[in-house]
Order: C-alpha cells, then structure tokens, then sequence
C-alpha cells in the first residue's frame, strides 16, 4: 500500500470514527432530552395531584366544576351568567364530558359502595384538574407529530412545552382556554398532514389525504367551545384549503376546499345545538312553568321553541361595549406588549424580533415553513387584539406553533439561559403565590362546618371581601342544607365595607339566622392581610384569627415598603377571622 493511499485510508476512518462519536452524543443527547421530557411530564401530574393552591381566574371554577357539581353530586353552587337559562352563552356539552364525566364517575363509585374514601373538597378539586391535565397531553402528542413536518427538532420542541410554566399551570387547571388549545393542537395537525400529503417535499404525517370532515367537527366544536377560537383557526385553514392544489392564494380553489367542510360542519353543529337545547330547557323549571304544561311535554315543547345556539348568544353580548365594560377593558395592544412576554417570555420576544427579518428570506427553501408558523402564531394575536377585553389566558392555545418555530433547524434562541428562571418565576407566581390562600381557605372551612357541625347544629356565615369569587361547591354541602350562607362583597371600599359588616354583625347579634335549629351562629370574615387593617378600623373584635400562607392579591397589591420589613409576611397572608355568638 502507497502512502497516498495509507493516508486516505487513515483519513476516512478518521472521519468515520468522528461521526460515530458524533452520533454517539447526539444519541447521548437525545436521550438526555427524553428523560428532561419525561421528568417534566411526571411534575406535570405530580403538581396537579399535590395540588398548585393559587387561583388564577374565576372562570377556571365557574365556567366547568361549579356548575356541574350542582348539576350531577347536587351540590350548593353558584351559577355564572353564561349558564343561566334565559340566555346561555357557553355550551354545556365539554364541561359535561370533562368535569361532568368525572363527577358522575365519583358519584357512581359512591353509590356502588366502591369509593371508600368520602368526597371531599381535595377531591372535588383535583379530578377535574386531573382530567384536563390527562387532556393536555394531546399537546405533547401534537408537537411530536408535528415537528418533523415543520423540521423543528422533536424533543426540544417537546422539553420547551413540557418546560412551560403556561402547560405546567394553566393547562392543568379547568379553563376552557385549555379545550381551545387542544382543538387548535389538533387542528394544527390536521391541515398539516393534508398539506404534507399534497406536496413531493415533505413527510406525511399520515396515510390518510383528506381530513376535511374533521377540520369541520374540529371547527365546529371549537367555535362552540369558545368562539374566538375562529382567530386561532383562520390562519391554519387557509393553509390548509390553498395547499390542497398548491395555489395558496387562488381564490375559487380556496372557497372550493372551504365548501367541502360544510357536512361535517352542520352535522356537529346540530349535536352541539341539540346538546344545549336540551340541557338549558331541563334546567329551567320555571320556563316550563310558564308554559302551563308538565315537566315531560315542557321538554318536548321548548326543545322545539327555544332553540338554543351558545355561540350566538355569546357574540350578541360581546359586541355590546357596555358588556365588555363591565369585565374589563384593556389597550389593543395588551396582547404583543405584555401578555405575550408574560406568559411565553424570550420566545415571544425573539419571534416579534424575528418576523421581519423571516419574512424578507421566505423565497429560500430552507426558511419555507417558517413564515408560516409565525403567521399560526401572529395572524390570531392580531385578530384577539382587536377586542378591547384582553387576559393572558385567551392566548394560550399559540404555546404550539410558537415552541414549533422556536425549535427549527438554524433558528437560533437569543438569551436562552433565561428561559429556565422565567418559567421557575412564572410558576411560583401562577401556580402558588396568585390568590394562593382562598382555595386552602375553602378546604378549611368545609373541614371546619362539617366536624364542628356534627358536634352541635351551627349556622355559618362566610363573607369574603376583596378575594377572588369563592368556589361554593368546595364547602361540600348539599343543596337543601340551609347551615352555611356565603356573601361574596367583592371589592367594597372601607367606608362600605365597614357599614356592611356591622350589619351583618348587628342580624348575627340578634340572632336572625335562617337556620332556626341552630344554638350557635359562627360568623368568618375571610379577607387578604392587605386589607386587614381596613377591618381593624371598623371596631370589630374577632374571637379567633387564622391565616394562610401564601396569599398574593394583586387586585389590593402589598406595600413595597412593608415588604422590606419584619412585617412582611401579613401582606401576603390570607386571614380567616371569626366573630362567634349565640342566638
């Protein structure tokens, strides 16, 4: 053998055995990401069973558990606006399937005599959360198929979801926001395997070439899940219809592809329709009543003249400006300049800096998918900036496609060692600190009412004041005990709120108390340690005082100076005082 040839031979198994080594740790690598994903889907499970004691919206309680414990286990409970008969604006079919279906599981258990253990406000809290948390899941899932196709890198999409404060905390609370996400994750999926399936250059996600009946069903129950859920799916339809031939922006193939959901589309929309018909006529007594006619024929008759469309009605009251008014109005550009940042940090940060920059390189092929996944992720922030209500939580559901384009071969994260303590702040803010004493709260006083209750008969009155709607279905009472009567003040200045609680103070005095068995009358004033020294101002002794750590209220947020000092720890507690008398 010649020296040349030796030195070729010894060069290309140099090369060789330095791509074994860099498969090697690309092997090491991938399966370091695997266990990161892994151990972040058990914390996932783990913290929903623990469980996360902040509250972070009303509507992650009264918009799915409340109403269905009162429904199914019968339970005391506060129906919202959406749900009340005379014009219901949320479809009762996915809090039916989700909190609905666990419940009546509990129940069922219970009265076979298989559920031992009784039910309680853990219970009664962490099993709905347990099922949407089963459910979130489905994001997981999503971007594992979808990575390929939009050449992001599977598992690091899939450790930046997973990683998420947003999946660790709000996808594993009772939000319908959660049920949004999943359609769109789902929806992503869809117009995405059609799309690969109709082009040379890309890899199907399935055999399957037509998914048009279940874009439609997925439209459909989207739009009655939530019908901003319109925003989120525009964008990926239209993909998906002008990929069909290849011409995204002609216009006639486009309403072609578009007419083909219209069978799947009427279909389900007549379940979800039929579902709320039924559902919202049954549960209106007196709208039989004023039929003159029994429960059986009332059924029948007002399934046929009140038809009822949820999303309908939900517009109706949107587009009322007064009606926003009242749940907050906030500036069009809520969602790009804080929202956004709060919730998805560095990564909405460098896609908002990016998209420019993407757009100009989109002729290139190996940035093709990229403005496309910007425009999943922007074209519905700009459509839910145009209403002047704006939460975090509406924008949940854009986690995919931005974890997606985060994760692309050559995209590069600017500052990623900040991605970690942001996610660590986020969750500590949203899944401990944020309104983190009123859930223990209820756990403590249903323990309270039902062992001091058995003792001797006790009329309880509960009045909470600048907290957060309290879930009246986690005191486990039943509807016909008359025991405990709950006032929620909201957020009454001093002067009302001391004019207020003397009044109550004064009836419990006389001893006016529905419940005419009772020989004691317990009266709990719950409020944050911000607004305590409100109350002390009133000339109200209370008997005994308990508080609960930690409790963060921003609506009544903490004094910075108070903070600093040996004082800091009664801003952030949640106080449990008690005023006890005997009629």
């Amino acid at each position: 053998m010649g020296v040349r040839t030796r030195a070729r031979v010894e060069d290309l198994a140099l090369k060789g055995f330095t791509a074994v080594l860099g498969l090697g740790r690309y092997n090491r690598s991938m399966a370091a990401t695997r266990m990161i994903w892994a151990a972040l889907a058990l914390l996932r499970i783990a913290w929903c069973l623990f469980p996360q004691s902040s509250y972070i919206h009303p509507d992650e309680f009264f918009q799915s558990p409340e109403v269905m414990a009162g429904d199914i286990l019968d339970l005391q409970a506060y129906r919202p606006w959406e749900f009340l008969a005379s014009f219901p604006c949320r479809t009762v079919f996915f809090p039916l399937i989700t909190s609905g279906a666990t419940f009546w599981i509990m129940s069922s258990l219970t009265h076979l005599g298989l559920l031992r253990t009784p039910i309680t406000s853990y219970s009664l809290l962490v099993l709905p959360r347990l099922c949407f948390t089963i459910f979130s899941f489905l994001l997981d899932y999503s971007v594992y198929r979808l990575a390929p196709f939009w050449t992001a890198d599977r598992w690091r999409a899939m450790v930046l979801l997973a990683g998420s404060y947003v999946t660790l905390v709000f996808y594993t609370r009772t939000f319908n926001n959660v049920i949004e996400g999943i359609l769109f994750a789902i929806l992503l999926m869809l117009v995405s395997s059609n799309a690969a399936n109709n082009s040379k250059s890309r890899t199907p996600l399935t055999n399957k070439a037509n998914h048009s009946s279940l874009i439609g069903a997925i439209l459909v129950a989207g739009c009655f899940n939530r019908p901003t859920f319109f925003a989120f799916a525009f964008a990926p339809v239209l993909y998906w219809a002008g990929k069909q031939t290849g011409f995204i922006f002609d216009l006639k193939t486009i309403t072609i592809n578009i007419l083909k959901l219209v069978p799947s589309v009427t279909s389900t929309a007549l379940i979800f329709i039929a579902t709320d018909t039924v559902y919202f006529n049954h549960k209106a007594p007196e709208d039989h009543q004023s039929f003159g006619i029994n429960h059986a024929e009332g059924f029948i008759a007002l399934a046929s003249k009140n038809i009822v469309v949820t999303p309908l009605n939900f517009l109706r009251y949107n587009i009322n400006p007064q009606n926003l008014a009242q749940h907050g109005l906030h500036p069009r550009i809520t969602h790009f300049a804080v929202n956004g940042a709060m919730l998805f940090g560095i990564l909405h940060i460098s896609a908002t800096l990016s998209i420019g920059k993407v757009l100009t390189k989109a002729g290139s092929d190996h940035q093709a998918t990229r403005p496309i996944l910007l425009l999943f992720y922007f074209v519905p922030l700009a459509l839910l900036s145009l209403f002047p209500h704006q939460e975090p939580r509406h924008i949940i559901p854009l986690i995919v496609p931005l974890v997606l384009w985060s994760t692309q071969q050559k995209q590069a994260i600017p500052w990623k060692s900040a991605i970690i303590p942001f996610n660590l702040l986020g969750a500590l803010v949203f899944g401990c600190l944020h309104q983190g004493g009123l859930i223990p709260c209820m756990s403590h006083l249903e323990q309270v009412i039902h062992t001091k209750g058995a003792l001797e008969p006790t009329h309880y009155t509960l009045l909470f004041t600048h907290t957060y709607m309290p879930p009246r279905y986690l005191l486990n009472l039943k509807k016909q005990d008359t025991s405990v009567q709950v006032f929620d003040l909201a957020g009454r200045d001093e002067s009302q709120l001391c004019k207020t609680l003397a009044e109550f103070v004064r009836n419990v005095s006389h001893g006016n108390s529905p419940n005419r068995e009772a020989r004691r009358h317990s009266f709990y004033v719950i409020t944050p340690g911000t607004v305590k020294p409100a109350l002390n101002k009133c000339g109200i002794a209370f008997k005994n005082e308990t508080f609960l750590f930690p409790h963060l209220t921003m609506e009544d947020p903490p004094q910075i100076s108070t903070l600093f000092s040996d004082k800091w720890r009664s801003q952030l507690e949640l106080y449990i005082l008690q005023l006890e008398t005997h009629a």
